[in-house]
């Protein structure tokens, strides 16, 4: 009698019939668990991680990507991506993150094939297809696979995979780029993504742990930064939201609020969604 299904054995045998192949890796625990199953199933010489660089990635995420490669003798690359130099990225709409995979692709797939690597793969899981994104569909314009929804690894899986591999990213919070930050229809600019980079670290440094988010609602009157965190950590950001505010409000944000409702995945989205 055969067991229930092991999605990782899955990925496992899928991966194995790649010939060769360049994942899109930011650090987070999707793409570090694909880059490590495929450093060990295709070996150093068969495999890369690529990484897009930009003003929108933020720094400490960087230094952690960089972390779990060296641990996992994943090998690298870094390029430069230009987003921020694309119009129509810089306006934000709902479906900004097609304009900035497109960008990453473009960098990414020329690599691949330059390096005589077979396929370029993401780590799109498969609760992924359920939501809102549209940087999937730059992945498939791209030719682009996504070897985890393939293999039908839910988030839950990858990280218990990765848990059982030993990744310390296994639990940490999802980490999407700095621009997610930034209220839909809000211009996309580097000072921005300064402030909100420069906000959450300070937060990170008072102790708050979890899911964190800055929104950016711009800079005028009405708006500025409204806090999302973990319900837990609600009324001790609340409690300290004098000092909170003074350090947000130096950093330019005009007014500095804590979301009483806590840390919602998607709310900029569903706020745009109210308001129409």
């Amino acid at each position: 009698m055969s067991g229930p299904p092991n999605p990782v054995a899955a990925l496992r045998r899928l991966v194995r019939t790649f010939p060769s192949a360049l994942v899109g890796y930011s650090g987070g625990v999707d793409s570090a668990l694909l880059a490590v199953v495929l450093r060990q199933e295709l070996g150093r010489d068969r495999m890369l991680a690529g990484v897009g660089r930009s003003a929108s990635f933020p720094t400490a995420q960087w230094a952690t990507a960089r972390a779990v490669a060296l641990r996992f003798d994943v090998p690298l690359v870094e390029l430069d991506t230009h987003e921020l130099e694309d119009p129509d990225y810089l306006a934000n709409p709902t479906n900004r993150c097609f304009f900035c995979k497109t960008e990453l692709w473009r960098r990414l797939v020329p690599e691949a094939r330059g390096r005589g690597l077979a396929i370029v793969c993401d780590g799109t899981n498969a609760d992924d297809l359920r939501e809102h994104r549209p940087g999937y569909a730059a992945g498939q314009a791209a030719g682009v696979r996504s070897p985890l929804a393939e293999a039908g690894l839910a988030k839950a899986d990858v990280r218990q995979a990765a848990r059982g591999l030993g990744l310390p990213v296994w639990d940490a919070p999802a980490a999407p780029c700095l621009s997610s930050r930034v209220a839909y229809g809000i211009p996309i600019t580097s000072h921005r993504l300064a402030q909100v980079e420069r906000a959450e670290a300070y937060l990170r440094e008072l102790g708050v742990t979890g899911d964190l988010r800055v929104r950016h609602h711009g800079d005028r009157r009405g708006g500025g930064a409204r806090i999302e965190v973990e319900p837990r950590w609600v009324p001790w950001v609340t409690e300290r939201l004098t000092v909170v505010r003074e350090h947000l409000t130096a950093l330019g944000f005009a007014a500095v609020e804590v979301d009483p409702r806590g840390y919602r995945r998607g709310s900029l989205l569903a706020e745009r969604a109210e308001r129409a």
